[in-house]
């Protein structure tokens, strides 16, 4: 019976330049790296060896525990004694076949968090305690662009207990942290790793770019995804979700969607049944040295504009996308649309940065001040922030 791919492995090769700053549908890739769906008992996303992937550095109405890194360090055995109840693993049946994945309770009403991924095309979801216990789940609903899901048990019969959110701002590089999830379907598996970097983005396997998300070198499998990252307070800083690797099994690189985009995403899937991300709706690349050769600025910094996207918050505001080309390197490269290096009061380097300002902190409704070089002069744009459309088709 054919089966669908849970855990995304990405090979990563090359930085790719194409990007889409907010863009609705889909991300834009020039390049190609679209990801592949394997086969098998776990999900498998692949990218081969000639492709490319990019890589570059409210309220819910249940109670749910946030607690700082730090306090009362435990040893990995008494970590997980403390959450073994609290991870699960999920099986999905599809039109095409079945699959499976990881979870964790999230509060005492029986919401289960996992990857969108996990369920995506589902006709009957069921869910696994450690202690055997298995009671079947609808869905609350989805974000497709944070590729997380919540899940609601139907039979609350099994005592719950929710593992509580940790605070992954407070993460950091070389910190301790342990994965656990059912990879390969061995059910309960722990491993540990440390905290390789932060603020990682890279494209998921919907092709939409995840950001902000947590590397670690603690070794996660098909089968993890949906699965928690937890700090040696036995508290969840991350949600495991894609690794990159060449052989189709951990290599070490490993990345989790961290636990304040999770908890944003996951209280309003709760009380509204989904997530609206911000929308600017422009596409565009990084500025490089040759870019900004061609474009007689001094130095390469910002995020060009290529196309304003019709009746998108961008197009009401003003901004312009590129109105000439140029040779650069025996290709005909667009240039000439504004530049964004900053946003209300932040440095903005690259697409990344203006990512995670604009993820993290603003919602669709809020305005922004986007500071553009246009035609070698610095100017200021106000942009007020739309709901991203769901993806086309």
């Amino acid at each position: 019976m054919a089966s669908k791919g849970l855990l995304a492995l990405i090979v990563v090769l090359v930085i790719i330049l194409a990007v889409s700053f907010l863009l609705g549908p889909s991300v834009l890739n020039m390049q190609g790296g679209t990801p592949l769906i394997g086969g098998g008992n776990s999900s498998v996303s692949t990218v081969s060896s000639t492709q490319s992937v990019t890589v570059t550095t409210i309220v819910a109405t249940t109670t749910v525990t946030t607690t700082l890194s730090g306090e009362g360090t435990l040893s990995p055995v008494d970590l997980f004694k403390k959450v073994e109840g609290s991870v699960v693993a999920i099986l999905v049946t599809t039109p095409s076949g079945s699959a499976q994945g990881s979870g964790f309770v999230y509060d005492n009403s029986g919401h289960i968090v996992t990857n969108n991924h996990v369920v995506a095309g589902q006709q009957s979801i069921s869910v696994t305690f450690l202690d055997g216990t298995i009671v079947s789940a609808k869905l609350v609903g989805t974000d497709i662009y944070g590729d997380l899901a919540v899940l609601s048990i139907t039979n609350q019969s099994h005592a719950l207990k929710p593992v509580p959110l940790g605070n992954s701002s407070a993460l950091q590089v070389g910190e301790q942290v342990a994965a656990i999830g059912n990879p390969f379907g061995l059910s309960g598996s722990m491993t540990l790793g440390i905290v390789s970097q932060l603020g990682r983005s890279t494209t998921g396997t919907g092709g939409y770019l995840l950001i902000d998300l947590v590397q670690t070198d603690a070794a996660v499998n098909p089968g993890n995804s949906g699965g928690p990252l937890l700090n040696m307070q036995g508290q969840v800083v991350g949600v495991n979700t894609l690794i990159f690797s060449q052989s189709g099994a951990s290599e070490g690189v490993g990345l989790a969607i961290p636990s304040h985009t999770v908890r944003r995403i996951t209280d309003s899937i709760i009380k509204t049944g989904s997530y609206n991300h911000p929308w600017v709706g422009i596409q565009g690349v990084d500025m490089t040295a040759d870019v900004a050769k061609a474009m007689n600025l001094p130095e390469a910094k910002g995020f060009l504009v290529l196309s304003v996207l019709p009746n998108s918050p961008a197009a009401t505001a003003g901004l312009k996308g590129s109105d000439r080309q140029a040779n650069i390197g025996g290709q005909n490269v667009p240039i000439g649309g504004d530049i964004i290096v900053g946003i209300d009061s932040i440095t903005t380097r690259n697409l990344n940065d203006l990512l995670l300002y604009t993820e993290r902190n603003k919602s669709p409704g809020d305005t922004v001040t986007l500071k553009i070089i246009r035609d070698g002069k610095e100017m200021s744009v106000s942009v007020v922030l739309g709901v991203r459309p769901p993806p086309a088709g």
